[in-house]
Formats: structure tokens, C-alpha cells, sequence
């Protein structure tokens, strides 16, 4: 009979780590683990939408990807399909037969600026963001 590798040594994989507490200052952010999989779930939530101006389709997948991760940070791990789902509830996207203008308007120019992306993710409050639609847990 073996023995298991000892994990003493070993780094943690990512999807366990938690989230680093937040530095309290706009435009820092809350890290967590594998942040870059909201954008993938986003675009492909997106995906299955209906745009009146299909050039709006990349500022809003990036939008709600980025309200997704910030969502998962927020909790504490990386995020999932909820967290995509209530990004998409906040702004009414999933409930609309098409996306106008109107509706991707507070998207609009996210995919080209980054300053414009700490805004927008900034001005979306975490406190509703977390009480909000599906659960928060692993």
C-alpha cells in the first residue's frame, strides 16, 4: 500500500484559495480564483441573445462577465453561472425579447477602455450584488 503525496509543500490549487479582503479604495478590485471564466460564461450567456445592433454584443458580454466576477469575488470563489445570471438580472437582459440601444447603453464602450471597466464595475454595489439571486455558496 502507498502513501499519499504530503500537500505541506505543495501550492493550493486555485479554485480553493478565497478571495483577498478588499483594499476599501475605487478602481482596486477583489481578486478571485479563475476571474477569467465569468467573461467565458458571459459570452456565452450572450450568445443565446437577441441584439437589435449586433456591434453592442461585445461591450455587454464583457459587462456582465465583469459584474460576475466581481459578484464571485465578493463570496469568495470563482465564479459560476449564477453569478452570470443575476449580472444579467441586474440590467433586465434576460427578460427582454431583444437588446436596444437603450438597454446596452451602460455598456457602451466597456470592450475599449479599461478606465471605463473600473467604473462601470465599481458603480454596480456589492452588498446587492451578493444579496441577490442565485446562492452564494460552493
Amino acid at each position: 500500500m502507498e502513501t499519499g503525496i504530503a500537500q505541506i509543500s505543495r501550492t493550493p490549487k486555485a479554485g480553493l484559495l478565497h478571495a483577498v479582503p478588499a483594499a476599501g479604495q475605487a478602481g482596486r478590485g477583489t481578486q478571485a480564483p479563475g476571474e477569467g471564466f465569468a467573461l467565458t460564461i458571459a459570452a456565452r450567456e450572450c450568445a443565446k441573445l437577441i441584439f437589435d445592433h449586433e456591434h453592442d454584443r461585445h461591450d455587454v458580454a464583457l459587462g456582465i462577465g465583469l459584474v460576475a466576477a466581481k459578484r464571485a469575488s465578493l463570496i469568495g470563489r470563482g465564479p459560476q453561472l449564477g453569478d452570470v445570471k443575476v449580472a444579467m438580472d441586474l440590467y433586465g437582459l434576460r427578460d427582454a425579447p431583444s437588446i436596444d440601444h437603450q438597454l446596452s447603453e451602460p455598456f457602451r464602450g466597456l470592450a475599449h477602455s479599461y478606465v471605463l471597466q473600473r467604473r462601470f464595475v465599481d458603480a454596480v454595489d456589492g452588498d446587492e450584488l451578493v444579496a441577490t439571486g442565485a446562492p452564494t455558496s460552493l
